[in-house]
Protein backbone atom coordinates (compact mmCIF):
# COMPACT_ATOMS: atom_id res chain seq x y z
CA UNK A 1 0.00 0.00 0.00
CA UNK A 2 1.28 3.61 -0.81
CA UNK A 3 0.87 6.55 1.14
CA UNK A 4 -2.14 7.52 -0.78
CA UNK A 5 -3.59 4.66 0.66
CA UNK A 6 -3.95 2.48 -2.86
CA UNK A 7 -3.31 -1.14 -3.02
CA UNK A 8 -1.44 -2.61 -5.80
CA UNK A 9 -2.73 -5.50 -7.59
CA UNK A 10 -1.30 -7.63 -10.46
CA UNK A 11 -4.33 -7.86 -12.66
CA UNK A 12 -3.32 -8.97 -16.41
CA UNK A 13 -1.44 -11.74 -17.00
CA UNK A 14 1.49 -11.34 -19.76
CA UNK A 15 -0.23 -13.39 -22.40
CA UNK A 16 -3.52 -11.21 -21.84
CA UNK A 17 -1.70 -7.95 -22.21
CA UNK A 18 -0.05 -9.20 -25.47
CA UNK A 19 -3.40 -10.68 -26.74
CA UNK A 20 -5.09 -7.36 -26.20
CA UNK A 21 -2.30 -5.22 -28.07
CA UNK A 22 -1.94 -7.75 -31.01
CA UNK A 23 -5.80 -7.42 -31.43
CA UNK A 24 -5.43 -3.41 -31.33
CA UNK A 25 -3.08 -3.53 -34.43
CA UNK A 26 -4.94 -6.14 -35.79
CA UNK A 27 -8.47 -4.51 -35.86
CA UNK A 28 -6.64 -1.36 -36.73
CA UNK A 29 -5.50 -2.71 -39.63
CA UNK A 30 -8.25 -4.66 -40.88
CA UNK A 31 -10.80 -2.09 -40.51
CA UNK A 32 -9.21 0.37 -42.73
CA UNK A 33 -7.73 -2.39 -45.13
CA UNK A 34 -11.55 -3.56 -45.10
CA UNK A 35 -13.01 0.49 -45.65
CA UNK A 36 -10.43 0.09 -48.67
CA UNK A 37 -11.86 -3.15 -50.05
CA UNK A 38 -15.79 -1.51 -49.40
CA UNK A 39 -14.82 1.48 -51.09
CA UNK A 40 -14.12 -0.96 -54.45
CA UNK A 41 -18.11 -1.76 -54.45
CA UNK A 42 -19.36 0.65 -51.91
CA UNK A 43 -22.95 -0.87 -51.52
CA UNK A 44 -24.19 -3.90 -49.68
CA UNK A 45 -27.07 -6.49 -50.47
CA UNK A 46 -29.49 -9.21 -49.20
CA UNK A 47 -29.33 -12.42 -50.84
CA UNK A 48 -26.83 -13.91 -53.17
CA UNK A 49 -26.26 -11.78 -56.10
CA UNK A 50 -25.94 -7.94 -56.44
CA UNK A 51 -29.45 -6.12 -57.23
CA UNK A 52 -27.46 -3.12 -58.12
CA UNK A 53 -30.76 -0.93 -58.56
CA UNK A 54 -31.58 -1.07 -54.94
CA UNK A 55 -29.13 -1.99 -52.51
CA UNK A 56 -29.76 -2.22 -48.57
CA UNK A 57 -27.18 0.53 -48.29
CA UNK A 58 -25.13 2.38 -50.96
CA UNK A 59 -22.15 4.97 -50.45
CA UNK A 60 -22.18 7.01 -53.27
CA UNK A 61 -22.59 10.83 -54.74
CA UNK A 62 -24.78 12.93 -56.90
CA UNK A 63 -25.62 16.10 -57.67
CA UNK A 64 -27.65 18.83 -55.68
CA UNK A 65 -30.77 21.34 -57.16
CA UNK A 66 -27.75 23.11 -58.38
CA UNK A 67 -25.65 20.48 -60.15
CA UNK A 68 -23.15 20.43 -57.46
CA UNK A 69 -21.99 17.59 -56.45
CA UNK A 70 -22.58 16.20 -53.06
CA UNK A 71 -21.28 12.93 -51.23
CA UNK A 72 -24.62 10.96 -49.98
CA UNK A 73 -25.69 7.97 -48.07
CA UNK A 74 -28.41 5.89 -49.29
CA UNK A 75 -30.12 3.62 -46.93
CA UNK A 76 -33.05 1.57 -48.54
CA UNK A 77 -35.39 4.52 -50.36
CA UNK A 78 -33.80 7.21 -47.74
CA UNK A 79 -30.66 9.57 -48.84
CA UNK A 80 -28.82 11.64 -46.39
CA UNK A 81 -26.25 14.18 -47.76
CA UNK A 82 -23.09 13.06 -46.03
CA UNK A 83 -20.64 15.67 -48.30
CA UNK A 84 -17.21 16.33 -46.48
CA UNK A 85 -16.75 12.45 -45.07
CA UNK A 86 -18.50 9.62 -46.97
CA UNK A 87 -19.22 9.66 -50.49
CA UNK A 88 -17.31 12.98 -51.62
CA UNK A 89 -14.37 14.21 -49.71
CA UNK A 90 -11.39 16.31 -49.83
CA UNK A 91 -8.44 13.99 -50.40
CA UNK A 92 -5.19 16.88 -50.68
CA UNK A 93 -7.10 20.08 -51.03
CA UNK A 94 -9.25 17.92 -53.48
CA UNK A 95 -12.88 16.88 -54.35
CA UNK A 96 -12.77 12.89 -54.39
CA UNK A 97 -15.19 10.17 -55.04
CA UNK A 98 -14.82 7.72 -52.43
CA UNK A 99 -17.48 6.51 -50.09
CA UNK A 100 -14.38 6.14 -47.34
CA UNK A 101 -12.28 9.43 -47.32
CA UNK A 102 -8.93 8.68 -47.67
CA UNK A 103 -7.59 8.80 -44.45
CA UNK A 104 -9.66 5.72 -43.25
CA UNK A 105 -8.58 3.23 -45.92
CA UNK A 106 -5.37 1.01 -46.08
CA UNK A 107 -3.44 2.20 -48.21
CA UNK A 108 -4.81 6.03 -48.78
CA UNK A 109 -4.98 5.21 -52.87
CA UNK A 110 -7.70 3.33 -54.31
CA UNK A 111 -5.71 0.19 -54.01
CA UNK A 112 -7.88 -2.81 -54.08
CA UNK A 113 -5.17 -5.73 -54.32
CA UNK A 114 -2.91 -4.08 -51.95
CA UNK A 115 -5.74 -3.64 -49.45
CA UNK A 116 -6.95 -7.29 -49.91
CA UNK A 117 -3.32 -8.26 -49.08
CA UNK A 118 -3.27 -6.36 -45.71
CA UNK A 119 -6.89 -7.66 -45.24
CA UNK A 120 -6.10 -11.22 -45.47
CA UNK A 121 -2.57 -11.08 -43.60
CA UNK A 122 -4.26 -9.73 -40.70
CA UNK A 123 -7.48 -11.47 -40.82
CA UNK A 124 -4.80 -14.66 -39.96
CA UNK A 125 -3.53 -12.71 -37.73
CA UNK A 126 -6.28 -11.89 -35.52
CA UNK A 127 -7.82 -15.48 -35.77
CA UNK A 128 -4.22 -17.25 -34.47
CA UNK A 129 -3.98 -14.81 -32.13
CA UNK A 130 -7.33 -15.17 -31.18
CA UNK A 131 -7.23 -19.14 -30.63
CA UNK A 132 -4.38 -18.82 -28.50
CA UNK A 133 -6.10 -16.56 -25.86
CA UNK A 134 -9.00 -18.50 -25.95
CA UNK A 135 -6.48 -21.68 -24.86
CA UNK A 136 -4.37 -19.76 -22.54
CA UNK A 137 -7.98 -18.10 -21.44
CA UNK A 138 -9.67 -21.68 -20.86
CA UNK A 139 -6.91 -23.28 -19.56
CA UNK A 140 -6.09 -20.56 -16.90
CA UNK A 141 -9.49 -20.01 -16.03
CA UNK A 142 -8.81 -16.52 -16.85
CA UNK A 143 -12.02 -16.18 -19.66
CA UNK A 144 -14.42 -17.51 -17.59
CA UNK A 145 -13.48 -14.63 -14.56
CA UNK A 146 -13.51 -12.45 -17.36
CA UNK A 147 -16.51 -12.82 -19.14
CA UNK A 148 -19.17 -14.77 -16.88
CA UNK A 149 -20.72 -12.68 -14.44
CA UNK A 150 -20.40 -14.25 -11.30
CA UNK A 151 -24.49 -14.73 -8.88
CA UNK A 152 -24.05 -11.49 -7.00
CA UNK A 153 -23.13 -9.28 -10.06
CA UNK A 154 -26.12 -10.46 -11.78
CA UNK A 155 -28.38 -9.53 -8.96
CA UNK A 156 -27.09 -5.87 -9.35
CA UNK A 157 -27.70 -5.59 -12.31
CA UNK A 158 -29.88 -2.18 -12.09
CA UNK A 159 -27.11 -0.92 -9.44
CA UNK A 160 -24.08 -1.63 -12.48
CA UNK A 161 -26.41 0.12 -14.97
CA UNK A 162 -26.57 3.27 -12.52
CA UNK A 163 -23.10 3.37 -11.90
CA UNK A 164 -22.30 3.95 -15.71
CA UNK A 165 -24.88 6.00 -16.51
CA UNK A 166 -23.70 8.76 -13.52
CA UNK A 167 -20.12 7.46 -14.17
CA UNK A 168 -19.19 6.21 -11.07
CA UNK A 169 -17.24 3.20 -11.00
CA UNK A 170 -16.56 0.13 -8.12
CA UNK A 171 -13.79 1.45 -5.96
CA UNK A 172 -12.06 -1.11 -3.30
CA UNK A 173 -11.67 -4.52 -3.47
CA UNK A 174 -14.75 -4.49 -5.63
CA UNK A 175 -12.46 -2.72 -8.48
CA UNK A 176 -10.46 -5.62 -8.57
CA UNK A 177 -12.85 -7.90 -10.62
CA UNK A 178 -14.66 -6.71 -14.16
CA UNK A 179 -18.21 -5.26 -13.20
CA UNK A 180 -21.43 -6.92 -14.80
CA UNK A 181 -22.03 -4.95 -18.10
CA UNK A 182 -17.88 -5.57 -19.01
CA UNK A 183 -18.57 -9.09 -18.57
CA UNK A 184 -21.65 -9.39 -20.29
CA UNK A 185 -20.02 -6.97 -23.57
CA UNK A 186 -16.72 -9.23 -23.68
CA UNK A 187 -19.07 -12.34 -23.67
CA UNK A 188 -21.42 -11.05 -26.47
CA UNK A 189 -17.93 -9.94 -28.52
CA UNK A 190 -16.04 -12.99 -27.40
CA UNK A 191 -18.39 -15.67 -28.35
CA UNK A 192 -20.71 -13.99 -31.05
CA UNK A 193 -19.46 -11.04 -32.39
CA UNK A 194 -16.09 -11.92 -33.54
CA UNK A 195 -17.48 -15.56 -34.26
CA UNK A 196 -19.73 -14.20 -36.69
CA UNK A 197 -17.51 -11.65 -38.17
CA UNK A 198 -15.11 -14.44 -39.04
CA UNK A 199 -17.44 -16.95 -40.87
CA UNK A 200 -19.12 -13.86 -42.93
CA UNK A 201 -15.55 -13.23 -43.74
CA UNK A 202 -15.34 -16.95 -44.88
CA UNK A 203 -18.25 -17.04 -46.62
CA UNK A 204 -17.55 -14.50 -49.34
CA UNK A 205 -14.68 -16.60 -50.10
CA UNK A 206 -14.91 -18.68 -53.50
CA UNK A 207 -12.70 -21.53 -52.39
CA UNK A 208 -14.81 -21.32 -49.28
CA UNK A 209 -18.31 -21.24 -51.17
CA UNK A 210 -17.07 -24.45 -53.29
CA UNK A 211 -15.04 -26.36 -50.12
CA UNK A 212 -18.28 -25.64 -47.75
CA UNK A 213 -21.45 -24.35 -49.33
CA UNK A 214 -23.43 -24.88 -46.37
CA UNK A 215 -21.36 -21.98 -44.70
CA UNK A 216 -22.43 -19.47 -47.32
CA UNK A 217 -26.23 -20.63 -47.22
CA UNK A 218 -26.22 -20.32 -43.45
CA UNK A 219 -25.42 -16.47 -44.27
CA UNK A 220 -28.31 -16.35 -46.99
CA UNK A 221 -25.60 -15.92 -49.94
CA UNK A 222 -22.38 -14.15 -50.37
CA UNK A 223 -23.91 -10.51 -50.68
CA UNK A 224 -25.69 -11.60 -47.39
CA UNK A 225 -22.30 -12.55 -45.85
CA UNK A 226 -21.03 -9.33 -47.39
CA UNK A 227 -23.70 -7.58 -45.33
CA UNK A 228 -23.97 -9.31 -41.94
CA UNK A 229 -19.76 -8.70 -42.00
CA UNK A 230 -19.51 -5.01 -42.67
CA UNK A 231 -22.27 -4.70 -39.88
CA UNK A 232 -20.39 -6.78 -37.11
CA UNK A 233 -17.23 -4.74 -38.52
CA UNK A 234 -19.01 -1.49 -37.37
CA UNK A 235 -20.67 -3.06 -33.88
CA UNK A 236 -16.94 -3.92 -32.84
CA UNK A 237 -16.37 -0.51 -33.79
CA UNK A 238 -18.88 0.75 -31.64
CA UNK A 239 -18.13 -1.53 -29.22
CA UNK A 240 -13.95 -0.37 -29.62
CA UNK A 241 -15.65 3.61 -28.85
CA UNK A 242 -17.48 3.22 -26.09
CA UNK A 243 -14.35 1.01 -24.55
CA UNK A 244 -11.95 3.65 -25.01
CA UNK A 245 -14.21 5.99 -23.10
CA UNK A 246 -14.87 4.10 -20.29
CA UNK A 247 -10.96 3.82 -20.23
CA UNK A 248 -10.55 7.54 -19.86
CA UNK A 249 -13.63 8.04 -17.68
CA UNK A 250 -12.81 5.64 -15.36
CA UNK A 251 -8.85 6.30 -14.66
CA UNK A 252 -6.82 6.63 -18.03
CA UNK A 253 -3.63 6.02 -16.52
CA UNK A 254 -4.27 3.40 -13.84
CA UNK A 255 -6.14 1.03 -17.04
CA UNK A 256 -3.21 1.94 -19.49
CA UNK A 257 -0.51 0.78 -16.45
CA UNK A 258 -2.65 -2.41 -15.99
CA UNK A 259 -2.94 -3.16 -19.65
CA UNK A 260 1.03 -2.67 -20.16
CA UNK A 261 2.53 -3.81 -16.89
CA UNK A 262 -0.17 -5.72 -15.47
CA UNK A 263 -0.12 -3.58 -12.30
CA UNK A 264 -3.55 -2.06 -11.28
CA UNK A 265 -3.86 0.07 -8.36
CA UNK A 266 -6.91 0.27 -6.21
CA UNK A 267 -8.43 2.49 -3.00
CA UNK A 268 -7.53 0.25 -0.03
CA UNK A 269 -10.46 -1.13 1.87
CA UNK A 270 -10.86 -3.98 4.21
CA UNK A 271 -10.59 -7.21 2.04
CA UNK A 272 -13.82 -9.45 2.32
CA UNK A 273 -13.69 -13.72 1.06
CA UNK A 274 -15.58 -13.60 -1.97
CA UNK A 275 -13.57 -10.27 -2.81
CA UNK A 276 -10.76 -12.43 -3.72
CA UNK A 277 -12.14 -15.45 -5.26
CA UNK A 278 -14.23 -12.45 -7.93
CA UNK A 279 -11.47 -10.83 -8.72
CA UNK A 280 -9.60 -10.58 -12.15
CA UNK A 281 -6.14 -12.06 -11.67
Amino acid sequence: MDRAGRRWTFRHPLVIRLAHWINVACLAILLMSGLQIFNAHPALYWGAASTFDSPALAITSDQDAKGDPRGIVMIGDRTFDTTGWLGLSKNAGVLSERAFPSWTTLPAGQDLATGRRWHFLFAWAFVINGMIYLLYGLGSGQLRRRVIPDGDQIRDIGGSIREHLTLHFPEGEEARRYNVLQKLTYLVVVALLLPVMVLAGLAMSPAMDAAFPLLTQVFGGRQSARSVHFIVANLLVLFVIVHVVLVLVSGFWNNMRGMITGWFTIKAGPARANDISGAVR
